[in-house]
């Protein structure tokens, strides 16, 4: 029988913002001259090539189009990006291609032009449904815009997905549930919650520091969590990420790539890819400034600034920390087959014994309801 063909994915980083929020620590620029658009599609093109050189005859799966904001982009940049990963490696017919949006009026106008390019996904960064909340997370777009927006992806896209934040200042479980109800009115099949955290170099982290950002204390937080949990089971959209809640079947088939230790290119500034190549696993990283990256590609055709070698050890540990992420859990002798060595029983038994994960039937490990809030804790215990 022939071996199953494992999914292969494309990351493309747009890396520019019309503003800069104060909690995102992304790789994300404000520029007030306008970008060559042309001149940054012919660099990604470029870039691809390269890769694809690198990773010849690989089936793409999923492309993503993330940024900072990639609906900033011209229909056409998008299509000629779209283009160029046709023309260097094959294309499932049932390819996710996904694109990140701000729900701004303008932005959402072009849709149906990214439709038209071959986009068949939208992820809109709704990120709060009241006008307070999104001032005070530097967002440019009123709740009334972003609701437009939903309607307007809801009408271009068979799929859409948005996300939000929680665990936002003097926010109650009560207020989350009221705002997650309706935020699941307007959701087909997908949402991503995400709790706020205080990002070291971000504006947020500067007023954290001095007292005049306060957050949820800890039982608050947890609270929040969990009613995130059962508002999303009870509707029908339970978590299949620690924090990805979906209909089955609607999954984000590109983020579960990176959660399952699949393979992906990582093109643009700043972007991340693990190739195997040669029965290695590399971890690439391409040079974040948007204009160095820029040269770099028109000079070298690429604008990788690393590319390590894992070994055994460290690529174990990867698919551990990423897959313990999933609900769905890991198969231990994915993980021995890769280290080398079986993950400790006697860790796996008291863990087991805190309720922290369970061992399913299949011999699967998965992480419970009430150690998903201590994930890393888990995680770091699983792989001393």
């Amino acid at each position: 029988m022939a071996a199953e063909q494992k999914a292969f994915g494309v990351y493309v980083h747009w890396p520019f913002c019309l503003s800069k929020c104060p909690y995102c620590d992304f790789n994300s620029h404000v520029r007030h001259a306008s970008i060559d658009e042309e001149r940054f599609a012919r660099a990604f093109a470029r870039e691809i090539e390269m890769t694809a050189r690198r990773v010849p005859g690989r089936e793409v799966s999923s492309i993503f189009l993330g940024g900072g904001t990639p609906s900033l982009m011209q229909p056409q940049t998008v299509g000629a990006i779209l283009d160029a990963i046709a023309r260097h490696w094959h294309v499932a017919r049932d390819v996710e291609v996904t694109l990140e949006a701000n729900p701004t009026s303008v932005e959402a106008m072009r849709f149906r032009g990214y439709r038209t390019a071959g986009v068949n996904r939208v992820s809109l960064g709704v990120q709060a449904l009241d006008d307070a909340s999104l001032k005070e997370l530097g967002r440019l777009h009123s709740a009334r815009e972003a609701l437009d927006a939903v309607a307007i992806a809801r009408s271009a896209f068979d799929r859409y997905s948005f996300d939000l934040i929680y665990a936002r200042p003097g926010q109650t479980p009560q207020m989350w549930a009221d705002e997650l109800q309706r935020a699941i009115g307007e959701a087909a099949e997908h949402l991503s919650l995400y709790q706020l955290t205080i990002e070291e170099g971000t504006p947020f982290y500067g007023l954290h520091a001095a007292g005049k950002l306060q957050t949820p204390d800890e039982a608050t937080a947890r609270a929040l969590y969990d009613v995130t949990q059962e508002v999303c089971a009870h509707h029908g959209l339970p978590a299949y990420e620690i924090s990805n809640h979906a209909r089955k079947g609607a999954e984000c088939r590109h983020n579960l790539i990176y959660w399952r230790g699949e393979e992906y290119a990582g093109i643009g500034p700043g972007a991340h890819g693990r190739l195997d190549i040669d029965g290695t696993r590399h971890a690439t990283a391409t040079e974040k400034r948007p204009e160095s990256w820029l040269m770099r590609v028109e000079a070298s055709g690429h604008g990788t600034i690393t590319d390590d070698s894992l070994n055994s050890e460290e690529r174990a540990d990867e698919f551990l920390l990423m897959g313990l992420r999933l609900t769905e859990g890991i198969d231990p002798r994915r993980y021995q087959a890769l280290s080398g060595r079986p993950l400790d029983p006697k860790r796996i038994a008291l863990l087991r014994e805190e309720g922290a994960i369970s061992v399913e039937a299949d011999g699967r490990l998965r992480v419970t309801k009430d150690g998903f809030p201590v994930l890393d804790a888990v995680v770091a215990d699983l792989a001393a």
